[in-house]
């Protein structure tokens, strides 16, 4: 059994206009672009990485933030191959075992699945099983609250050399790496990722005020409406709710 300890970078949209959102910024609002990982046998052993930058096609100009945080630029990034091409490469790396994810976070699963659906490609070759090593580190040091600790804190925390520096999807994965391995017991069980839905609006049920309905047409027509006319009105507001005489105009 592997295990495949990945990172990655985003691009957003940039210049932001918070007011109008697309379609694809819906569908896609980070654009993946480095990919970085690690694969550890079933000893802990790095017996292969992988390691490349993405040309964003949805976001082509870097956002600034992204850049002075990762110092990956523009001309970086056209220089290197499109998602589809990486993705490929990615898949091949995987290889064709059952080799389990390990990510700091579950955001990185969230959002690379968001990116293979945004080519329209196909998620079966990604491993269904997954670790959450930040979940498990937080624990490992007693995290206040209940809180989840940053990377580059479990990294000091532990006393884990810091050899490069983080922001760099290589550097970050390498850093998991090192974490998982110190904080590693045979509790630690992987489960298997369930995408998250967005929650379907609640729809709220409403009732008839009978008593409203029939005070205003007595207020229109200045009188007492009889039982019976109490009771048409009724009926008529059901059928109008039917739709069933309504034509168009």
């Amino acid at each position: 059994m592997n295990y495949i300890l990945y990172d990655l970078e985003f691009n957003q949209e940039y210049p932001s206009n918070k007011s109008i959102k697309t379609d694809n910024y819906l569908k896609l609002p980070f654009e993946i672009i480095q990919i970085g990982a690690l694969k550890l046998n079933e000893d802990f052993k790095t017996i292969s990485t992988f390691n490349t930058l993405v040309k964003p096609t949805l976001y082509p100009t870097i956002h600034p933030y992204i850049e002075d945080l990762t110092k990956i630029n523009n001309e970086q990034l056209n220089l290197s191959n499109s998602f589809p091409k990486v993705f490929k490469d990615f898949i091949r790396f995987i290889g064709e075992d059952t080799p389990i994810f390990c990510v700091w976070g579950t955001t990185d699963i969230k959002e690379l699945l968001r990116n293979i659906e945004f080519h329209k490609l196909s998620t079966s070759l990604i491993p269904k099983e997954y670790i959450d090593i930040q979940l498990h580190t937080s624990k490992y040091v007693n995290s206040p609250n209940s809180s989840r600790i940053g990377l580059s804190n479990a990294v000091k925390l532990l006393n884990i050399p810091i050899q490069s520096e983080f922001h760099d999807a290589f550097n970050d994965a390498y850093y998991t790496s090192e974490v998982f391995k110190n904080i590693y017991t045979t509790n630690i069980k992987p489960i298997v990722y369930t995408p998250t839905r967005p929650k379907r609006e609640k729809v709220h049920k409403y009732k008839l005020n009978t008593t409203s309905l029939i005070n205003q047409f007595e207020k229109i027509y200045n009188r007492e409406m009889s039982e019976e006319e109490k009771s048409i009105i009724k009926l008529a507001y059901t059928m109008g709710r039917t739709h069933q005489f309504t034509i168009k105009d």
